[in-house]
């Protein structure tokens, strides 16, 4: 679980809770740290194996999206360097204060307890499409390209290293349950509809050579990223298909042709029937 260099001075460490990816970044004026996985308990072993780096001081924290596997470790690190700017976008930051609000009694899953003991950090420092951070030698770049895994999605680019850090706009990790191969995490707030064209974005900001980190598993390169965002579009468009047939919701896993085992896509489907308008049926024209 610690830190492995995949570019000039950007470190990614693979968490056994989750699957999920830290990355640190390194610029002369410090360490930007982005997610912090999904506790206090589990940021704070984060923060020791940040030190152990023994490359500088941590000066920024970076949140992809409100998910508490890459959120809630946050406290950690306002505890080890004082109050640090912690950056997000607007929505995922809106959604981070509803969830200091509401606390964290309500979750059941595994590590429940170090979750429980969470107090939620919200974001500060807050933008709505793009916003730069500056290190000194080099800069990274925070892009809202739209709605997909949540409504609040960022990635962040390391021009300079030719590195892109995807949160769970791109998995190569399949969710629990989901079998083998890669499958990205539809949940109840996802976009369905939306997620092709905001992988569009991504894409936008790759180049051929580029390392694309992913919110779970292993880095990818491109060409990951296009396969991934056409089986993502296979089903924004099947869903369409379905809706405009006339298919109840019920009967639509079953109907449909997938990418993806039908079992990963239930919120996939629930979601896209909601934000797309019943054509209703109609007798063919003869």
């Amino acid at each position: 679980m610690g830190f492995e260099e995949i570019a000039d001075r950007v470190w990614v460490s693979r968490r056994a809770w989750c699957d999920v990816n830290v990355t640190v970044v390194r610029g002369e004026r410090g360490l930007v740290v982005v997610d912090t996985h999904g506790s206090l308990a589990s940021g704070r072993a984060l923060v020791d194996d940040v030190r152990a780096l023994g490359r500088g001081e941590v000066v920024a924290v970076v949140t992809t999206h409100d998910h508490y596997d890459h959120a809630f470790g946050t406290g950690a690190f306002l505890e080890a360097w004082g109050p640090l700017p912690v950056h997000a976008h607007e929505t995922a930051a809106a959604l981070l204060t509803e969830a200091a609000r509401r606390g964290t009694g309500d979750y059941r899953g595994e590590h429940a307890a170090e979750v429980h003991a969470t107090e939620v950090v919200v974001p500060d420092h807050v933008f709505s499409s793009a916003a730069v951070l500056d290190l000194g030698d080099r800069a990274l770049e925070l892009v809202h390209p739209g709605r997909g895994h949540t409504a609040g999605d960022l990635v962040v680019r390391v021009p300079d290293a030719d590195v892109l850090l995807a949160g769970d706009l791109v998995e190569e990790a399949p969710p629990a349950g989901a079998g083998d191969g890669a499958v990205p995490a539809y949940g109840a707030d996802s976009f369905p509809l939306e997620w092709p064209w905001s992988l569009d974005v991504v894409l936008s900001l790759t180049t051929a050579r580029s390392v694309v980190v992913p919110g779970h598993g292993s880095p990818v390169d491109r060409d990951f990223v296009e396969v991934q965002r056409n089986e993502i579009g296979l089903v924004a468009t099947e869903i369409r298909d379905l809706v405009a047939r006339g298919v109840p919701e019920a009967e639509a896993l079953a109907t449909g042709s997938w990418p993806y085992p039908a079992a990963t896509l239930t919120d996939a489907v629930a979601r896209g029937y909601s934000q797309l308008p019943r054509t209703p049926r109609r007798l063919p024209l003869v």
